[in-house]
């Protein structure tokens, strides 16, 4: 029943992203006064193509992180703790969540939820500082004592003060558009030559070929896309383990990370794969894979941390 829940809720996002970005390209392209359609009798029209790159590669990544907490709470079965109701462990962890918080100086206090998994690991999201989500497993809570949850709580407020989702939102549509753009021109370009080498009378360009060229360059430029994200990603893991140890603790820190270094064998859960970039536990990655891994090697974190001397934020 669950499984198919998050079927239903995954049909009904989609559909809503495709529907919204196709009403938001035709109001775009109304505003602009720009032709919609990017394929004219002269060739490309590059200025529409790019601004229907930018408009689909955009409005994607930007409606996800609209989404992304609601998402987050429905995919990874997220049961936020009430404030005004909790006590024991649970008034504890809002409590802990919230000092961090504050000592980050961010705007309003992120909701603090737990979920049922046997993963060791924790996550941030949300559209922007002040409607943030800080969740972590129960495997986590089970399996780390109480500096290591410091530490662990402390690199995810450190995502949220440094507008990480924002960031790599901005980084991925950036992605998006000049994958979607050079695999048209590209497609367009080869498509050409091979209907001028034609012995026909017609000599357009096939509309299939067309499509399946951009298919490839696209899935192509998306990959090399991908690397260059991740690499960000991992970039950005060590600045949110800075932050981390300046919130909680540079020790706390350390441990924290040691503790899943102990942790490996359990497995990621993989329930809701773009909240990946922002757990603290991106698993074990190793050779041609790392390239495109969102989270640096573990014993690279906790060497770097050791190298680092913590002031003033």
């Amino acid at each position: 029943m669950a499984f198919a829940k998050r079927i239903f809720l995954f049909l009904m996002v989609n559909i809503l992203v495709l529907v919204t970005i196709s009403i938001t390209a035709n109001i775009v392209f109304a505003a602009l006064g720009i032709n919609p359609h990017y394929i004219t009798p002269n060739g490309l029209d590059l200025t529409s193509l790019l601004v229907f790159c930018a408009i689909f590669g955009f409005a994607g990544s930007f409606i996800s992180l609209a989404l992304s907490r609601v998402m987050a709470k429905w995919m990874m079965g997220v049961k936020v703790i009430n404030v005004q109701q909790a006590s024991g462990a649970e008034r504890e962890l809002v409590t802990l969540v919230h000092r961090l918080a504050q000592k980050a100086g961010l705007p309003a206090m992120p909701e603090v939820g737990i979920y049922e998994s046997p993963e060791v690991n924790a996550f941030a999201t949300g559209p922007t500082r002040s409607r943030a989500l800080v969740a972590v497993s129960s495997g986590l809570l089970n399996r780390m004592d109480g500096a290591a949850v410091e530490g662990v709580f402390g690199h995810e407020i450190a995502h949220v003060a440094n507008g990480d989702m924002v960031t790599m939102t901005l980084l991925q549509g950036i992605v998006n558009t000049f994958s979607m753009f050079l695999a048209r021109v590209l497609a367009w370009g080869v498509s050409q030559a091979l209907a001028g080498n034609r012995d026909s009378e017609d000599r357009g360009p096939s509309p299939m070929i067309n499509w399946i060229l951009i298919m490839v360059f696209e899935i192509a430029f998306s990959l090399l896309g991908a690397i260059v994200v991740a690499w960000f990603s991992r970039r950005r893991e060590f600045r949110a383990d800075s932050g981390g140890a300046y919130f909680a603790g540079k020790d706390k820190m350390i441990h924290a990370l040691q503790s899943l270094k102990g942790q490996l064998e359990v497995p990621v859960d993989d329930r809701a794969p773009a909240l990946s970039a922002f757990k603290i536990n991106g698993g074990r990655r190793g050779g041609f894979v790392a390239l495109f891994s969102s989270h640096p090697d573990l014993d690279d974190r906790i060497n770097a941390l050791k190298s680092q001397a913590f002031g003033t934020r």
